[in-house]
């Protein structure tokens, strides 16, 4: 007989006391790995983990109330990001559309390579009620579930239908969460009957466990032919990605450019891996970047990716890189992602991997007519920014890019500003000014509206004293402004700036230039011919955001702007700061390509014109083979 000492709990009663003592470490400093649990309990879950964390108590596992349950994900995420992806919240929901609505944000998750642990509740492990309320049949395949939906979107799925099985599949959840390469979201499925059994439980599975986030060094080899290659390039370019931030690479970034003079280009999720101030900072690229990022990149003979997926709007849909000799070099920690473009690779932690160059380039400083010629570049746009920002008529209805302005003028180095869809985030990337890491937070991966407000209260929840800016249009807010009520309840002073401009603009700015004509993206009423062209809908969302308990401050000129943000930045309670801008555009236009296939055939004469302009420009579509 095994005298093993045993607890008895039940499935979920275990699974929380599991998570809780679960940690990260890395550069010896230690993280609790699952902070807290958002929740919204229903038949799936409330007797199961709705009961374990009330058990459990707040000092063992605290718990987060919230409104949606892709929200929930959305908090969670900005949760993990603001800190560098070593600790991060669960989410769990009962069966049937609470499991439905984690897709959304489960995919976001996996795409923007963040951790976030999801317990959706699942139908009976037993069948013996069969079917349930919310269960979907299937005639052919009777272990599905809508669960299964979760699969493709997660890095690490189970089912756990047996109380021992969770032991395996909460370790394996746990090691996927905590590897830098793997992770993104993990879903356990808890049938509720399954959680609600009991077992005998070893103790070494509560056992406290702390997960090492490793740092790979480069491979020699690797890090030789990279070397080489850096010392033959004449006109290099570093496009810093989003794995500079997760690794906490900033500063073995900057002294490698400190040393060698290689300029940097941002995508969106690396914008700030350098403050916007140091001399080879040059801003965004691609197709929402930089006059000056753009033009270095289509003469580069040497694309130096640090932790960059290469998305479409970073290679302006394999447009931007046109000199007939360029060559790729990837530092990434995942293999996938450095192997992209036909590049020569660097598998390694950024910033294990950009101190080593760093120290075997000790010497090389690129051509000081090519420093001379970026730095040129980038003082020219400074003045393209200051003219976006300025508003000389303190009297007038701002811009959108006045409303970035008067923001710039306002924030702290260390403040947060959280975008994720709109036109917004082609103004931010291309305008404006990063003074501190984590200060730009753009969710560009999914680009998912409604993510901003819930990922300010996750942000706020991981940073309790830092400033943080939700900018949302009017679209966005209509998605998701649910959880406002959370940062109300919670007492967190998150600041929403709501922009209305009566529509979908930047798809409305798409459409336009695709043939579209702006078809369905303004809010206004029908007109006589049945087409969305009347009046502006008389929706009032300042009045909705003060309903939900935020306190609005209303601001009509750039003037009462300035002062209405200086006002919410001081306060200590959830503030928005509602402003109607005028349509006029005045960010700069693209610098580079997007593509967006046009109809091939049509009879509008937009259409027609729309595309032959795209016939000429995918002629400088190219694959780097």
């Amino acid at each position: 007989m095994s005298t093993t000492p045993v607890r008895r709990l039940t499935v979920a009663q275990a699974l929380v006391r599991f998570l809780s003592v679960q940690y990260t470490e890395r550069d010896g400093v230690r993280h609790r790995l699952i902070a807290g649990t958002w929740g919204i309990f229903g038949h799936g879950n409330v007797a199961g983990l709705g009961q374990a964390l009330l058990e459990a108590g707040e000092d063992a596992m605290p718990f987060h109330q919230g409104r949606n349950e892709q929200a929930m994900v959305h908090a969670a995420v900005g949760y993990a990001r603001q800190l560098n992806r070593l600790s991060t919240q669960a989410v769990t929901t009962s069966i049937g559309p609470g499991a439905t609505n984690l897709v959304t944000g489960a995919a976001l998750a996996t795409i923007n390579r963040l951790p976030v642990l999801l317990l959706p509740g699942d139908y009976f492990a037993t069948r013996s009620a069969d079917p349930l309320l919310q269960q979907l049949e299937h005639p052919v395949e009777a272990d599905l579930s809508v669960n299964d939906t979760l699969r493709p979107v997660s890095r690490y799925f189970d089912r756990v239908t047996r109380p021992e099985a969770l032991i395996p599949s909460a370790l394996n959840a746990v090691r996927v969460l905590t590897d830098p390469v793997e992770t993104g979201a993990v879903t356990l499925a808890l049938p509720q009957d399954v959680q609600a059994e009991a077992y005998d439980w070893p103790e070494e599975f509560f056992a406290e466990r702390v997960w090492h986030v490793r740092r790979p060094a480069p491979d020699p080899y690797e890090l030789a032919e990279a070397v080489a290659a850096i010392r033959a390039a004449e006109r290099p370019l570093i496009v810093a990605g989003g794995g500079i931030h997760h690794s906490q690479a900033e500063e073995a970034l900057k002294a490698l450019v400190d040393a060698t003079g290689i300029p940097v280009a941002s995508t969106q999720a690396g914008k700030g891996s350098l403050r916007y101030d140091h001399p080879a900072d040059l801003g965004g690229i691609g197709h929402t970047g930089t006059a000056v990022c753009d033009d270095l990149a289509r003469t580069a003979d040497l694309i130096i990716g640090v932790g960059t997926r290469y998305t479409d709007f970073t290679t302006a849909s394999n447009t931007l890189f046109q000199n007939p000799g360029v060559r790729f070099l990837n530092l990434n920690i995942a293999a996938f992602d450095a192997h992209k473009l036909a590049a020569r690779t660097l598998v390694c932690d950024a910033r294990a991997g950009l101190t080593a160059l760093t120290e075997a380039l000790s010497g090389l400083r690129v051509n000081s007519a090519y420093e001379a010629e970026y730095r040129a570049g980038k003082d020219r746009w400074e003045q393209v920014v200051e003219t976006a920002f300025s508003g000389a008529d303190e009297h007038a209805v701002p811009t959108q890019t006045q409303v970035l302005g008067a923001l710039d003028s306002v924030v702290g180095d260390d403040d947060v500003i959280i975008n994720a869809a709109g036109s917004l985030p082609g103004d931010l990337h291309k305008l404006w000014r990063a003074r501190s890491p984590r200060q730009y937070h753009l969710e560009y991966g999914y680009s998912c509206m409604g993510y901003e407000i819930p990922a300010g209260i996750g942000v706020q929840q991981a940073a309790p004293d830092t400033p943080v800016w939700s900018l949302v249009g009017d679209g966005t807010y209509l998605m998701m402004p649910t959880e406002i009520v959370t940062a109300v309840q919670e007492g967190l002073p998150v600041n929403l700036v709501l922009i209305q401009n009566h529509g979908y603009a930047s798809i409305g700015g798409l459409s336009e230039s695709v043939g579209g004509e702006r078809f369905g993206t303004p809010y206004r009423y029908r007109a006589a011919d049945g087409t969305f062209t009347g009046d502006p809908l008389p929706v009032d969302l300042a009045a909705n955001a003060a309903s939900l308990g935020m306190d609005v401050l209303r601001a009509k000129t750039v003037g009462e702007l300035r002062t209405a943000l200086a006002t919410a930045r001081a306060s200590d309670r959830p503030t928005c700061v509602y402003v109607e801008t005028d349509p006029a555009p005045t960010a700069p236009p693209a610098e580079a390509w997007w593509d967006v296939p046009v109809a091939e055939t049509a009879t509008r004469e937009s259409a027609v014109r729309a595309r032959e302009e795209y016939d000429r420009q995918v002629g400088d579509r190219r694959r780097h083979l």
